[in-house]
């Protein structure tokens, strides 16, 4: 079984965090281009990938990371305490986000991008250390398969029949019931408590590869099944989407299906060229970035608070940069992009003296 370190893995890692920054902060919310914004709810945009990406990552790292521990001999018991003390930790820090800067403990939301990352970790890394691959396939099946059926057969409470329109669904009902606190959209979350379950099943498809790529197949073999099998899930996840809609803001087993596929053709990609092939000089900056990745995505909310809230001469600086920059000609979704690419680079900076340093922070 291999185990050396893939830095494909670390690459994607960090090239992920880097468009999740990106799109989380466009120069200006008005003038960003329609793939780098978030599906209105049915639908498949750049941005809606980025997320699903992420969490696929972290089912391969699980893998990676805990086979070696047990292989070392490390007791489960020890492991426990270490998944569940790490999920708390990163829960915790996107409790934080949530409440920065004004810390208004009437109006906390208790959801978000940490949130899920901490739950699907959690449940992922302890359901690896107690399940074989084949029984994770099985349960990946079974959380899609009863995902859907929840969604499309149970009526929703209130109504005479199913319904997934945006706030009027079994999901936002189960969160009106019993999500505490304010929801991102008023009347619904996009991550919801019920949606916390298919997230699971893309952390396992994760986990599914990660146990291809450390089996003791001959690289190109790991290729072909990686590409093939994210193929596959790609276009089962199209044909199911046509009556169970692609949609990420209810994360349904389309969109997982959909999403992991990409993931995976994605993955197989990069290890052919960086694994195999050795091209790994333009895969650094998403290394370093990689390298301290959950660090670096909350570095990017307390940098937000100098590049889009702080004012000069009465505007926000972000809004003043855009502004000069359509002065000159330049398009109003460029302009904004090119502020989120420098908002980009700017995170880099400490992230390279970090790994420079051989500081990684581990939430």
């Amino acid at each position: 079984m291999q185990s050396a370190r893939l830095i494909s893995l670390d690459a994607l890692r960090g090239f992920t965090i880097a468009a999740m920054i990106m799109v989380n902060f466009p120069g200006m919310e008005e003038h960003v281009y329609f793939t780098l914004q978030h599906s209105r709810w049915n639908g498949l945009s750049f941005t809606d990938t980025i997320a699903p990406i992420f969490l696929f990552v972290i089912g391969v790292s699980i893998v990676y990371a805990y086979t070696r521990r047990l292989a070392d001999g490390t007791p489960k018991g020890s492991l426990y305490k270490k998944i569940v003390f790490r999920s708390v930790k990163i829960f915790a820090v996107g409790m934080f986000l949530n409440m920065m800067p004004d810390f208004d403990l009437e109006n906390i939301r208790w959801t978000g991008t940490l949130h899920r990352i901490a739950l699907v970790f959690m449940f992922c890394a302890i359901l690896f250390l107690n399940t074989t691959w084949k029984q994770q396939a099985w349960i990946t099946a079974i959380l899609l398969a009863g995902y859907w059926l929840l969604l499309t057969v149970v009526p929703t409470p209130g109504y005479d029949k199913t319904m997934l329109e945006p706030g009027i669904n079994i999901v936002a009902w189960f969160d009106s019931k019993f999500l505490p606190g304010k929801m991102w959209q008023g009347t619904w979350d996009p991550e919801s408590i019920l949606s916390t379950i298919p997230s699971v099943a893309t952390g396992i498809t994760g986990m599914l590869a990660g146990r291809l790529l450390m089996s003791s197949l001959e690289p190109a073999e790991k290729v072909n099944r990686l590409m093939t099998a994210g193929l596959l899930s790609t276009i089962l996840g199209y044909f199911w989407g046509l009556v169970f809609p692609v949609n990420e803001n209810l994360w349904t087993s389309s969109f997982v299906l959909v999403t992991s596929g990409l993931a995976a053709m994605l993955l197989g990609m990069l290890y052919f060229l960086v694994d195999m092939k050795g091209y790994t000089k333009w895969t650094r900056p998403g290394v370093i970035f990689g390298a301290n990745a959950i660090a670096t995505y909350v570095l990017a909310d307390i940098l937000a608070l100098f590049f889009y809230r702080a004012k000069f001469g009465g505007l926000p600086l972000n809004e003043k940069v855009v502004n000069s920059l359509i002065s000159t000609g330049l398009q109003p979704q460029l302009a904004s992009l090119l502020y989120a690419l420098l908002f980009v680079s700017v995170n880099f900076i400490p992230v390279y003296i970090l790994y420079k340093k051989k500081i990684f922070i581990k939430l």
